[in-house]
């Protein structure tokens, strides 16, 4: 057995592809539309992952969009989608500058907790050993739910 990929239905493809793509910066490695079933499929991959993601050799993001708008809720009983990053500061810094809410800052120098524009709760884990401690992150506190 082999982990293939987590499944998150969107109701906005683009907000979605401009939150995973731009700001979490992960690739696109396919999207397909399916006229019939009225829904478009988009495959992505962190970007430490998309070479091996091209080849079916690594875990992917599947997002699914319907055609026929509906309501989508429960991102927060759906968990979480993790990834782990090369500088929680760095990255926070940059998804914050875009203006993504850090609803659970980096305190600690190893996790944080952002959502999508469909109320997906994703966790950013630090590479290897947490990093010193500093502000801002170290005095901020939680904004709603993570």
């Amino acid at each position: 057995m082999r982990y293939l990929h987590a499944m998150v239905r969107v109701t906005d493809l683009d907000a979605a592809l401009e939150f995973y793509c731009d700001c979490m910066e992960m690739e696109v490695i396919s999207r397909d539309d399916y006229e019939q079933g009225r829904f478009t499929l988009v495959m992505l991959a962190a970007p430490g992952d998309a070479a091996q993601a091209r080849r079916h050799k690594s875990p992917m993001l599947e997002l699914t969009c319907n055609w026929d708008r509906e309501t989508c809720s429960g991102g927060r009983n759906f968990g979480h989608l993790a990834y782990q990053v090369d500088d929680i500061y760095e990255t926070c810094r940059k998804l914050a500058d875009r203006g993504v809410v850090i609803n659970r800052p980096p305190r600690d120098g190893r996790m944080a907790f952002v959502r999508s524009p469909d109320d997906i709760s994703i966790e950013l884990l630090q590479s290897g050993d947490a990093l010193p401690v500093r502000e801002p992150w170290c005095s901020m506190e939680n904004i709603g739910e993570w």
